[in-house]
């Protein structure tokens, strides 16, 4: 399977709404940025440049004033020169879409990337979504299932809730969505991978499609090697994908790995077109895309359909003050740490209970499985408070009540919250072991 496939290969793939017409030529070029004549074409619009060596070169229009249009590159190394031809493909508004995409791995532009025959679908889907009335949209009710005992029982998720996936670099981020995409009674599920590496990329779908849910799974794959367009336009591809099944009254589950990439391709288009860097050397347009891409998920407002969103984001160095990870723990539903000390330990799925949060699980539960679930959060938050003290042998027993329930319970703690990766658990189970522990 070939994730680095130029782009100019695949042109012959893409479905073009309306004739080819020449509409100008190339002013000037600047590594990053092609200046073209003037034309008539909103921001999106797809492009064909012919090079110095008539190859053809698909560019993407991100900006234009009165004097030229500016395009960017969506492949690599083009013998650009003074005078290379121009011509509009289309606006790049719309995919193609339809229940054949199930199954499937695709590109930014829809390209099959299993090395499968991709016949030209008969729906049609706006790339950056339909807006929704807020007022009109339906509430989060119903728990979804994604087949993982911790986040089940103690971070219940709901259908159309959004959530984020926070963690460093090797705690087992990866490992997570592969189960919960996997585990997930969701009709449908959406994977996005967007700015991973390739190696990743590759053995994530291979153990995905192996799997006996693999039809109602799609891949939207842009690995880290292809042009930061093409990931932010691959990101929102996968959204819309997610939203062509909610109207047709889906539950979907979305998974984007990662948020952070996103962020960092949209800050090398920003930086391209001289926006001013601000925290981090993120500009502002990266902090308003963050919010745009969330809301498109959720219930929606005229069908049944939801979108249940996890987004993962990579706290650089375990720094989770990061401007991408504050933006997105403001406007998400929820948040799921994951802890290094937990994955050191050897401690799978490596979820820190007492700094993640579910907003609507207080909503879409039983009392009685609340009031378990706080015990249970109690529990695990005063232990981890007084560890030090209790491994220097300086707590004595009986000066604390739930400190000393927390000793006694923790084997069975440690043994509730861990989980094999090949091991699926559903909803109802989940709940009944968590009731059993504390009433035994």
């Amino acid at each position: 399977m070939n994730f680095t496939s130029n782009i100019s290969e695949k042109i012959k793939n893409i479905s073009i709404q309306k004739n080819i017409i020449h509409i100008g030529e190339v002013k000037k070029f600047d590594g990053n940025i092609i200046y073209t004549d003037p034309f008539p074409a909103p921001i999106g619009s797809l492009c064909l440049i012919y090079d110095s060596e008539k190859n053809k070169i698909m560019s993407e229009v991100i900006s234009f004033d009165e004097k030229y249009n500016m395009l960017a590159v969506l492949g690599q190394n083009p013998n650009l020169i003074i005078g290379c031809k121009v011509q509009l493909l289309d606006d790049g508004k719309k995919i193609n879409i339809d229940d054949r995409i199930l199954g499937r791995i695709t590109d930014a532009f829809g390209n099959p990337l299993d090395d499968k025959p991709m016949n030209i679908m008969k729906d049609h889907w706006p790339l950056m979504g339909k807006s929704m009335n807020p007022l009109k949209r339906k509430p989060v009710k119903e728990p979804l299932d994604v087949g993982i005992k911790i986040i089940n029982s103690l971070l219940t998720i709901g259908q159309g809730q959004r959530v984020g996936i926070v963690a460093g670099s090797g705690v087992g981020k990866s490992i997570l969505i592969k189960m919960m995409s996997q585990f997930t009674n969701a009709d449908v599920v959406v994977l996005g991978l967007i700015g991973e590496r390739a190696r990743e990329v590759g053995a994530m779908v291979q153990s995905l499609f192996n799997n006996e849910n693999k039809n109602k799974i799609t891949v939207v794959a842009v690995p880290a090697d292809q042009s930061p367009l093409l990931r932010v336009r691959g990101a929102n591809r996968a959204t819309a994908i997610a939203e062509y099944f909610r109207s047709k009254n889906k539950n979907v589950l979305l998974i984007m790995d990662s948020l952070t990439r996103i962020a960092h391709a949209k800050r090398e288009i920003g930086l391209s077109l001289g926006e001013q860097p601000t925290s981090k050397g993120y500009p502002p347009s990266v902090i308003s895309m963050i919010p745009n891409l969330i809301e498109r998920t959720g219930n929606s407002d005229i069908s049944n359909g939801s979108i249940t969103a996890f987004y993962t984001v990579l706290a650089d160095a375990d720094d989770h003050n990061d401007p991408v990870v504050d933006t997105a723990r403001a406007i998400l539903d929820g948040h799921i740490l994951l802890s290094r000390s937990n994955a050191q330990m050897g401690i799978y799925p490596a979820v820190d209970i007492t700094n993640s949060v579910s907003r609507v699980m207080n909503e879409i539960i039983k009392q009685d499985h609340l009031d378990v679930a706080k015990k249970f959060r109690a529990h695990v938050s005063s232990y981890v408070e007084n560890k030090d003290l209790l491994m220097m042998g300086g707590y004595v027993q009986g000066k604390d009540a739930l400190l000393d329930e927390a000793i006694a319970l923790w084997p069975k703690i440690i043994d509730y919250i861990s989980q094999k990766e090949d091991e699926k658990i559903s909803y109802s189970e989940c709940i009944s072991k968590l009731l059993k522990l504390y009433n035994e």
